[in-house]
């Protein structure tokens, strides 16, 4: 089971805190950790150019042994990694869950990001956007490089593409709160192959992860239940 964290989070924080970890565990899964370039236990480089490749840290995971396969989960930075590697291996992949993510993986933002870069470099501000000020704000928190999250924001890398995504093979879950600006997820359901949805009443982005609707849905599309 490869789990995959969100932006300014970790392995840790996104998985093993809010109990993912042990309900795996408990259920018989092997757990495989990733922490992402910038994130965690990672290096955390400054130059921009050194995330280009994020995908490979998730790539770089997978078991070793040729024909053996994943499920994976991923949450937001996370899940774009996950959808990524899926398209370029999808044979290595029998179920994903993703969380925290829309149609809007297939825009790029209208100024590279460089808004919440420059929040995050900056800290939090009360004249700042709420979501801005958040992302700023979890930045901060320890184990955390302000300085190599900005540089993780600004890296040189497209948008998902439709098509890209559509390569996809396996069966996908979508898990969205209802307040969560990722937005509408239509656009990703419809280029996923096999895709169905989950809609978190009353959770917003942030909360995703420690969801117990979200655990529930992913352990029960994962055939994850504990014993």
């Amino acid at each position: 089971m490869l789990l995959v964290h969100g932006f300014a989070s970790s392995f840790e924080r996104n998985w093993r805190e809010p109990g993912w970890v042990d309900l795996l565990s408990e259920a018989g899964r092997q757990v495989i950790g990733v922490d992402l370039l910038g994130h965690g236990s990672a290096d955390k480089p400054y130059d921009p150019d050194a995330y280009a490749d994020l995908h490979e840290d998730v790539a770089a995971a997978l078991p070793a042994e040729p024909g053996v396969t994943v499920d994976a989960i991923g949450f937001s930075l996370g899940a774009i990694q996950v959808l990524r590697v899926a398209s370029h291996s999808p044979e290595r992949f029998n179920r994903i869950v993703v969380g925290g993510v829309a149609g809007s993986v297939f825009a790029a933002p209208a100024d590279g990001n460089e808004a919440l870069a420059a929040a995050i470099e900056a800290g939090p501000s009360e004249d700042s956007h709420g979501t801005v000020r958040l992302f700023a704000q979890f930045a901060q928190s320890p184990g955390n490089d302000p300085k190599a999250l900005a540089a993780c924001l600004r890296r040189p890398v497209a948008p998902l593409a439709p098509e890209e995504v559509a390569r996809v093979a396996c069966p996908v879950l979508v898990v969205l709160g209802d307040q969560d600006f990722a937005g509408p997820p239509d656009a990703l359901l419809d280029a996923l192959p096999d895709a169905r949805l989950v809609t978190l009443k009353g959770v917003d982005h942030f909360r995703t992860p420690e969801a117990f609707g979200f655990i529930d849905a992913a352990l029960d599309f994962l055939g994850a239940t504990p014993l």
